[in-house]
């Protein structure tokens, strides 16, 4: 066990009696990548799909479970506190909010559904969605139809989704403008800032598909006016499948009626015979029974890792990773797909081979150890903070001509 994973085991433990520590400071770019054994025999480039577990994390979720199979339920009040506090702490400060604005989910979809089905919606409402959206974001908008509500598609410009494009769609019975923060398939970044003050200016809420952004790219929600935002943990902050964050802005927490709801909407606790159905004063109105704790220790982990190397520091470690095989692959003969200006790009990269089809580099690269994706007509790679430039000249060393 190395001394990076015996700190996080310390502060597993600690945790699970209501203590918190965060000293963290042995962690850099340098030897991190030790702690994801996936490095050893395989080269993963699809983190955007389902990111590899480091050490800590894994020791985390240990320390947890051994809890429950030692002790049962008694540390069950300590759990409750812990989560709450100390881990939506860390959360807020990952992506600039509140702890207060934070709830659990179970992944990105969980979020996008408290959205659709927890507004007010009236018949001959519109929504407001680009053509080339991941599933997840399209069909709980489809699902509205039989309340009367209408979806307007925001086409895409080879890729692209131009706020002036959604500008032009938004109309008096629009309540609502949700998209992805970055698309899943060509890595296009959105200008939050323009949008964040399209919908303030319009009186639109806006709603984010985040989980493709947060753990890449540095995000500060105080900057901008968002009114909600979903992103899974497996993918780029490499958590535990089955966790996520879900943010409801302070202020917009009344325009939602939680879709789900249990004894942890209420502010009970162990008083179970109190029949008085009054939210939560905060987004944990929103997680209506106990929550995936062994899955939130090892999101806590995850975190606590993104916030030592700074995410801005990771942002700039993907984006020079993308940039430097964006180089190499032209000078192969690949044709890049994704956007190369630098405020539309992201870790999601994109590209193709004019002759050469996608499932025959896939299969050559996974035969060497190389993972990626093949995400529509292109194939994509997300290298992230554990990976390095030596792995990108092996992937594209590996690469047919």
């Amino acid at each position: 066990m190395s001394a990076i994973v015996e700190n996080f085991v310390e502060q597993a433990s600690g945790g699970l009696v209501g203590s918190d520590i965060t000293d963290l400071d042995g962690i850099n770019f340098s030897n991190i990548g030790a702690e994801f054994p996936i490095k050893k025999h395989r080269c993963y480039f699809n983190n955007a799909s389902i990111g590899a577990l480091s050490d800590p994390v894994v020791a985390s979720i240990n320390v947890f479970l051994n809890d429950v199979q030692q002790n049962g339920r008694n540390n069950y009040p300590n759990w409750c506190r812990y989560a709450d506090t100390a881990i939506k702490d860390r959360a807020a400060r990952l992506i600039g909010a509140k702890p207060t604005e934070i709830a659990y989910v179970k992944n990105t979809t969980e979020g996008l559904i408290n959205v659709a089905n927890g507004l007010d919606w009236r018949d001959g409402d519109n929504v407001i969605i680009a053509d080339i959206e991941y599933p997840s974001n399209v069909y709980c908008w489809m699902k509205l139809a039989a309340k009367g509500v209408s979806i307007k598609w925001v086409k895409n410009r080879e890729g692209r989704i131009l706020i002036d494009d959604i500008a032009a769609l938004i109309d008096k019975r629009t309540r609502l403008v949700s998209l992805s923060a970055i698309q899943f398939s060509n890595g296009f970044r959105l200008d939050l800032a323009s949008l964040s003050e399209l919908c303030t200016k319009t009186g639109v809420l806006l709603n984010l598909d985040a989980i493709q952004w947060i753990g890449a790219m540095a995000l500060d929600l105080s900057q901008f006016k968002v009114d909600f935002l979903s992103a899974g943990g497996h993918k780029w902050l490499l958590a535990p499948i089955g966790t996520g964050l879900f943010y409801c802005r302070e202020s917009a927490l009344d325009y939602l009626d939680p879709p789900n709801v249990g004894y942890h909407s209420v502010n009970k606790t162990e008083d179970h015979m109190d029949y008085d159905l009054t939210y939560r004063a905060d987004s944990g109105r929103f997680e209506e029974a106990i929550v995936n704790f062994p899955g939130i220790w090892g999101l806590d982990a995850a975190i606590k890792i993104h916030l030592a190397l700074g995410q801005t520091n990771i942002e700039k470690h993907i984006l020079g990773l993308t940039l430097y095989a964006g180089e190499e692959l032209k000078r192969k003969g690949y044709k890049i797909v994704s956007s190369e200006i630098d405020s539309e790009r992201s870790g999601n990269f994109s590209f193709e081979h004019p002759n050469i089809s996608l499932q025959v580099i896939a299969e050559k690269l996974k035969a060497a150890g190389i993972d990626l994706a093949i995400r529509g007509t292109a194939l994509r790679i997300s290298p992230t903070y554990y990976n390095d430039k030596d792995e990108i000249d092996r992937f594209v060393d590996a690469l047919p001509n």
